[in-house]
């Protein structure tokens, strides 16, 4: 699989759009409980209904910001698959047209196109869940890791100044 994804240069520029919109995806996922968690201590607490509402609606604009680049980073990836599938069928399709006639009687034409095509279809899903599943998690990780210790410095610089 890794020698494969050589041939990903014509694509390396959709990639990294398609790994900052995960990025700004995961940011908005993890901003949300923030912004929640001010409408909590700050509006409803104080009873300040402005502010919920202006919060409210910061928090709507955030979870539609990280809806656009979710749906931006699909299609991207999607798009970046099926060409990379279109490579990887050129490539495969120059190396069986020097194939002997023995080797065509040998493996079978039906077979030889079944395979093709259900192999490459398989590597393109693989592909798009690398783009879209595997990247995300570690993002999500060290993402919360910040918001947590910034929470964190922020809960202790309060503690400490009064």
């Amino acid at each position: 699989m890794i020698r494969l994804f050589r041939f990903l240069k014509p694509y390396w520029v959709p990639v990294v759009f398609v790994l900052v919109l995960i990025f700004l995806q995961t940011l908005s996922d993890l901003y949300l409980p923030t912004l929640m968690a001010d409408i909590v201590d700050k509006g409803i607490v104080e009873g300040d209904v402005p502010l919920i509402l202006k919060v409210g609606g910061f928090m709507l604009l955030v979870a539609a910001g990280g809806v656009i680049c979710s749906i931006a980073a699909s299609y991207l990836s999607s798009k970046i698959s099926v060409g990379y599938g279109k490579i990887l069928r050129g490539k495969v399709f120059s190396h069986v047209e020097n194939f002997s006639l023995n080797e065509f009687d040998k493996i079978g034409t039906a077979s030889l196109i079944t395979r093709t095509t259900n192999d490459i279809t398989q590597v393109q899903q693989v592909f798009i869940m690398i783009l879209r599943m595997m990247v995300m998690p570690p993002i999500h990780i060290i993402g919360g890791i910040i918001m947590a210790v910034s929470v964190a410095a922020q809960n202790f610089r309060q503690k400490f100044s009064s």
